[in-house]
């Protein structure tokens, strides 16, 4: 029986990328829909769901995606809820690519660092790929740092975390001033994540930082995050620090995503989210 993945993407144009990976991913079938909400995605969960018996729902999956991660989110909480004893089929969020993103931020990290024992900072903790890094690493059991113009929304940010990690180690800072300064000097990593063309620090204000081990930069636009860190960089050292531009990050994203949407078919019940994500990364070594 051939796999179909239903994409059921927020935007009104599917993406071109998501729909790539799928393909090298070697999924049989792929029915790609545009400006999909909550409300008119229940048909297309219907038709995922009751069109196979039990027995062969694993063959077919979904995977919600499109730029805005909020949305993404309001689609899957839709989609669970559709579901029903054993009619569902495995469904995947990956909106914006955050959860891949994130998972291969942080895997890269771990080749590195204990992160049970790692002060961790992350710039624009509060966006769709910062908060899901700084979620994973706070399941690590790192202490996590969580960054934002704003504190209100760092602070927000910190307890959905803890929502979703219980014994979180959270701190709300802002990306400005004296308290981010103050947080670089004690953390021994730092993963910038913040919109395209914001550059947190330039190459002599993160390089002061005594106690830095490992820098990564996740924005391909100039100016980069963290100035100073090449986009390719895959484990350089910069004065000492060892540095992955988003290039360097995005080889191991793909590997991700690609291996999340071949799992989505090994059974008809699987949710794979931020941490289900993370453990997929850790699997693949």
């Amino acid at each position: 029986m051939k796999t179909i993945l239903i994409q059921l993407d927020t935007d009104p144009q599917p993406s071109s990328f998501d729909r790539v990976v799928a393909v090298d991913a070697g999924v049989d079938e792929l029915f790609s829909y545009g400006g999909v909400t909550p409300e008119n995605v229940e048909p297309l969960v219907h038709g995922a769901m009751f069109t196979r018996g039990p027995a062969d729902l694993k063959n077919t999956a979904l995977f919600i995606g499109g730029s805005n991660v909020a949305a993404g989110e309001a689609v899957l909480e839709k989609v669970l809820r559709t579901f029903f004893g054993p009619m569902r089929v495995s469904v995947m969020m990956d909106s914006n690519g955050s959860n891949t993103t994130a998972a291969a931020a942080v895997l890269a990290a771990s080749k590195h660092l204990d992160l049970a024992a790692t002060e961790a900072l992350v710039l624009g903790g509060t966006g769709p790929v910062g908060l899901r890094a700084a979620q994973i690493l706070a399941s690590q059991g790192a202490e996590v740092h969580v960054a934002s113009r704003s504190l209100e929304r760092a602070e927000q940010a910190c307890a959905t975390i803890a929502r979703n990690v219980e014994g979180a180690k959270l701190t709300a800072c802002t990306s400005e001033g004296d308290g981010l300064q103050e947080a670089l000097g004690r953390v021994q990593l730092v993963i910038a994540a913040g919109a395209a063309g914001v550059q947190f620090f330039d190459a002599d204000g993160w390089q002061a930082a005594d106690s830095l081990k490992v820098a990564i930069d996740l924005n391909a636009v100039p100016p980069v995050g963290l100035g100073g860190i090449e986009v390719t960089d895959k484990g350089v050292e910069h004065a000492g620090v060892t540095c992955y531009g988003a290039i360097g990050v995005g080889g191991t994203k793909m590997k991700v995503h690609r291996a999340a949407i071949a799992k989505l078919f090994e059974s008809n019940s699987l949710v794979l989210d931020t941490a289900a994500i993370y453990e997929i990364a850790t699997s693949l070594g």
